[in-house]
């Protein structure tokens, strides 16, 4: 079965067919950098240009930078704050014709790596998934159900968001070693395993393929720090598993 997944992003908006069985893309993904300051007409037309590109005319599952309730958007990451109170889902419908099923960008990533990729050890367990790219992204799994919204990139951590201090953001911009950087990724780490208690910290977005260059310096933590398999495939898997599954969050 294939669907049509899209990941919006500060910096691009992606997007693939999805054979929603497997995981696998149908076809190669498609990049458009997203514009500034990435209102809501700016990201619909990126998005429309991803339809049209793929010709397609089937169920949409995208992946947003905030919370989102019923494909409304509550807050709003890295894209402008516009967005805010605006039904993403319907304005795709309106422009595409497509039904559309929209939801947090971390939670349509962690819902594809507890499918097809690390997280299938993990499904009895609770599980934080974490996309580790110019900010935090956070997915909860308590035995495999998805505890939706969680955006703990925001959780204060020595006065500071979590992704101001330890997002790849962070150590590229400051231009961080990865010894440097991956002591600030262990103290934020340590505060989500001693709030949370999981069995397993899953670590995704683009820093996951770098895993080894930092994972000695995660010391003190007791849940099972590991990179994520799908990387950055994660956003536009889970986002079309959404749509083909028609999960709407409250």
């Amino acid at each position: 079965m294939a669907v049509l997944g899209i990941d919006v992003g500060g910096s691009g908006i992606k997007g693939a067919l999805v054979d929603v069985e497997s995981g696998e893309f149908l076809a190669e993904r498609v990049r458009i950098p997203t514009p500034s300051p990435g209102n809501p007409d700016q990201v619909i037309e990126v998005i429309r240009r991803i339809v049209d590109e793929f010709e397609w005319d089937g169920k949409i599952g995208v992946g947003f930078p905030g919370v989102v309730r019923r494909g409304v958007i509550y807050t709003a990451a890295n894209v402008s704050h516009e967005w805010i109170g605006e039904d993403l889902a319907a304005l795709i419908t309106n422009v595409t014709g497509c039904q559309a099923v929209v939801l947090n960008d971390a939670d349509a990533a962690g819902l594809a790596e507890m499918r097809f990729g690390e997280g299938k050890r993990y499904e009895n367990d609770y599980v934080l998934f974490l996309t580790v790219g110019t900010g935090i992204g956070s997915a909860l799994f308590v035995q495999g159900k998805l505890w939706p919204n969680s955006e703990l990139g925001h959780l204060q951590v020595r006065g500071r968001d979590a992704e101001h201090r330890a997002g790849d953001g962070v150590r590229q911009e400051k231009d961080l070693s990865w010894k440097s950087w991956g002591k600030k990724l262990q103290e934020v780490l340590f505060v989500y395993d001693n709030l949370l208690s999981p069995d397993a910290i899953i670590i995704g977005g683009g820093v996951s393929k770098k895993f080894k260059k930092y994972a000695r310096y995660l010391k003190g933590i007791h849940a099972e720090i590991l990179p994520a398999a799908l990387r950055n495939q994660a956003g536009i898997i889970g986002a079309a598993m959404a749509a083909e599954e028609s999960l709407i969050i409250d």
